[in-house]
């Protein structure tokens, strides 16, 4: 079997807020085509590791390296970094005075320096894939919170990131909502794009995840195969944690 591209590599990484440590020295590889699953109780860490990874919070000590260099080093800043390593959040953060195109384009022409009619036909392209290309003239307010996570998603995908990062994508949504935008990332993972999710969806976990890492008290606590992890959980905490999930 080929060795698998290794696109990022966080190592040892900590955070404190104060007094409070919250991330206690997690690694962690991320190869080309791994759809990475991060599960674990509220309070674990696990938002908060997801944002260090994107410098969307400081790490207090570690390394994150892309493609083998420190991140920060081989990037003139970090929104250029950010188009590699993209991120779709809990609460969309679409600019509420843009259209659904505009939110689209505005990374790939102000970051990337893209032309506006390059950024407009790349945009259209990851519209159709997450079906929201006939709302491109709406502003984010007219749209429902299924359709605004969708639009969010393909205006990471319009940057053509290696890795995306996802933060607990469907949480803020009605539950008639959540099916949609697990479709679409269901479709991503088959299509192999690299992805780290935050997730307390335990089925899509089990389901389409590559590799499943619980976090515990700002530590891994238990990581493996998803078919594993969810039948033969190995600790104590692990198996506390499922027999929430019992209809799974």
């Amino acid at each position: 079997m080929a060795e698998k591209e290794l696109l990022l590599s966080v190592q040892g990484l900590q955070k404190t807020f104060g007094e409070h440590v919250v991330l206690k020295g997690i690694s962690m590889d991320i190869c080309k085509g791994d759809v990475i699953c991060i599960i674990g109780p509220s309070g674990c860490g696990k938002s908060t590791f997801i944002r260090c990874i994107n410098f969307l919070e400081q790490p207090t000590d570690g390394e994150i390296l892309y493609r083998g260099v420190n991140a920060k080093k081989a990037f003139k800043s970090l929104p250029i970094y950010r188009t590699k390593v993209g991120m779709v959040f809990q609460q969309f953060n679409l600019f509420n005075n843009m259209t659904v195109l505009e939110n689209c384009t505005v990374g790939q022409i102000k970051v990337q320096g893209k032309g506006q009619e390059e950024a407009r036909e790349n945009a259209m392209k990851y519209l159709r894939h997450v079906d929201m290309s006939a709302y491109i003239n709406a502003k984010p307010y007219q749209l429902s919170g299924g359709q605004k996570q969708r639009v969010a998603i393909a205006r990471a995908l319009a940057l053509e990131p290696e890795v995306l990062l996802m933060d607990e994508p469907t949480s803020a949504l009605d539950p008639e909502m959540v099916g949609e935008v697990l479709k679409v990332m269901g479709d991503l993972a088959k299509e192999g794009l690299t992805m780290v999710i935050v997730t307390h969806e335990m089925a899509f976990a089990r389901d389409v995840s590559t590799k499943v890492v619980m976090l515990n008290d700002g530590v891994i606590g238990e990581q493996g195969d998803p078919g594993e992890f969810f039948s033969h959980p190995k600790t104590d905490r692990a198996k506390e944690f499922l027999s929430r999930f019992q209809n799974l």
